[in-house]
């Protein structure tokens, strides 16, 4: 078997084990969103807390709830890096920096995991299990709770409420992540993943050397990084390290992690606003773009595109050789459609126009499939946008599952998706003109590639990256951070916005100017304005780094 056919037998499993899984998982997450009964342990958690789980909050309780939660952890996980020296498990590691404590911290509580430090040298095994880990959990809990919230709103009428955010968490986290995160734990480990405490010298010793590899709780973080779609990782290589992803069937399991939660949650959708096929059309969007990105990918990485790609007949560098080029491709494609940041391989080495294209993935606004609740609530962001595109072209007041789009409910989602390119084109042009866009290696359109990417990243909470510049400096890290929360929170705030505003009003019938939102018009139509939205906003920046450089 040739290296792509094999590439290609490995996606068409993948979307064979996605499709299987979307209904009874989609049918579990829906059962657990809408259960009436609460667990033992959930009324513990909900009386330690002092919360009613019985008493539902507006939006701008419920999103005033996301923004103390988050600001806890924040304050939480930076003085845990601050103080590291001094906890238990430490292995003698100094306290982190300042301004890179404040980066990692708002980096994990916002669902990004970005990492200017290789983990292994830098944080202790408490900080990486009781630090980074739980926001793993709960970030991506976050992310999914919100998603809930705006359903609730499409599906409700004239009701003022859209949930109880500690009630959201509690389930999501006990019930959905941590179940899975041990299937996903157990796995790996039957697949080699390290799973100890040890300080590294029971682990194995590099020839040649004498350096010492940690071993670690490996096989847990792992599993909970790609399932919450975080980035992050014990190593600073990643899952290019054999200790976190063994083998090419690993590999596997790790892509289907990151993809299986949001591809899963447009059911939830569907069975909430009771109409399944809704559902259908959501996850057929996402689906078009995935593949897409991945076929666009592999093809410009298999082609080996540029001059000495060319030359030696393979675009290799960068990449792990036990999962050949295609392999990493598909990943890398997997892990910024995703708000991961995960990597199987060195995006800074890729051709000019495969890097482009993962460039690309996390512009779209990470919504095919996006991170775990994150991509959901985007792409229902992007459908109200396209209802109401369709309106105009037709004089007639656009409708969504019932509820009308009107001058507020556009005004809160055009805002949305103001929010990340305005970060990311503003902090590149702060960057070139405050001279941090020095890189150490490249110049020209691939260094401009390499700001960009880094801004892109951060602000659409992915965490990957193309990793040439030296980002450890005070200005990197804040300038990161800001964009990072900012790129978060006041998303997540137009949200829940959109979800009172939708909550409020009264279902209208559908009638026979009703634009019909399930079938494959609509489904090419929300395509061609996620494409089209794009291309606008960055395509100038894009014809400046990879494009330039491709050529």
């Amino acid at each position: 078997m040739t290296s792509t056919s094999a590439g290609v037998l490995f996606v068409l499993s993948l979307s064979v084990a996605l499709a299987a899984v979307h209904r009874p998982l989609g049918d579990y997450l829906y059962r657990v969103v809408c259960a009436e009964r609460h667990s033992r342990v959930e009324r513990g958690i909900y009386r330690l807390i002092g919360v009613n789980p019985a008493a539902e909050q507006s939006w701008g309780v419920y999103a005033r709830a996301v923004l103390a939660f988050s600001a806890v952890s924040v304050l939480f996980l930076y003085a845990f890096l601050r103080l590291q020296n001094h906890l238990w498990l430490s292995l003698d590691f100094d306290p982190v920096v300042a301004h890179g404590a404040w980066n990692t911290a708002v980096s994990f509580v916002t669902n990004t995991n970005w990492q200017w430090y290789s983990g292994e040298s830098t944080m202790g095994h408490l900080v990486q299990m009781a630090g980074l880990a739980v926001q793993n959990f709960v970030s991506a809990a976050v992310g999914i709770a919100v998603a809930v919230a705006l359903v609730r709103g499409f599906a409700r009428s004239r009701a003022g409420q859209v949930g109880n955010f500690w009630v959201d968490l509690t389930r999501i986290t006990l019930r959905v992540l941590l179940p899975l995160s041990v299937l996903a734990a157990l796995v790996l480990m039957i697949g080699g993943a390290a799973q100890n405490l040890s300080d590294g010298t029971e682990i194995t010793t590099l020839t040649g050397g004498g350096q010492t590899i940690t071993g670690g709780p490996v096989a847990s973080q792992e599993a909970i990084k790609n399932l919450g779609t975080n980035g992050g990782g014990f190593y600073n290589v990643n899952s290019a390290h054999p200790f976190e992803n063994p083998t090419t069937w690993t590999n596997w399991w790790e892509i289907f992690l990151l993809l299986v939660i949001p591809f899963s949650l447009p059911r939830v959708f569907g069975r909430m606003v009771g109409q399944v096929r809704q559902g259908y059309a959501i996850v057929a969007v996402m689906a078009t773009l995935a593949l897409a990105s991945v076929a666009l990918t592999n093809a410009f990485e298999v082609s080996g595109h540029g001059t000495v790609p060319q030359a030696v007949g393979a675009a290799l560098e960068g990449k792990e050789v036990r999962f050949d080029v295609s392999n990493s491709a598909t990943f890398a494609a997997a892990t910024t459609l995703t708000s991961t940041g995960s990597v199987n391989s060195f995006h800074d080495s890729y051709t000019a126009l495969g890097g482009g294209m993962v460039l690309v993935n996390m512009m779209l606004g990470e919504v095919a499939p996006g991170g775990v609740g994150a991509g959901l609530y985007g792409l229902l962001i992007l459908a109200v946008i396209t209802v109401f595109v369709a309106g105009l072209m037709v004089g007639r007041t656009p409708e969504y599952v019932g509820k009308k789009i009107g001058p507020r409910e556009i005004k809160l989602a055009s805002l949305y998706f103001l929010v990340p390119p305005a970060l990311v084109l503003v902090g590149t042009a702060a960057a070139f003109a405050t001279g941090n866009h020095v890189t150490a290696l490249n110049a020209g359109p691939h260094g401009l590639s390499e700001v960009l990417y880094a801004f892109t990243s951060a602000s659409n909470n992915n965490g990957s990256a193309f990793a040439g510049l030296t980002v450890n400096t005070p200005w990197w890290n804040t300038a990161l951070g800001l964009c990072m929360l900012v790129g978060r929170f006041a998303p997540i705030i137009l949200v829940l916005a959109l979800a009172g505003s939708l909550a409020r009003q009264q279902p209208t019938p559908a009638s026979p100017g009703t634009l019909p939102t399930h079938r494959p018009l609509f489904v090419g139509m929300v395509v061609g304005v996620t494409v089209v939205l794009v291309a606008l906003t960055f395509l100038p920046a894009l014809a400046l780094g990879p494009l330039a450089e491709g050529l």
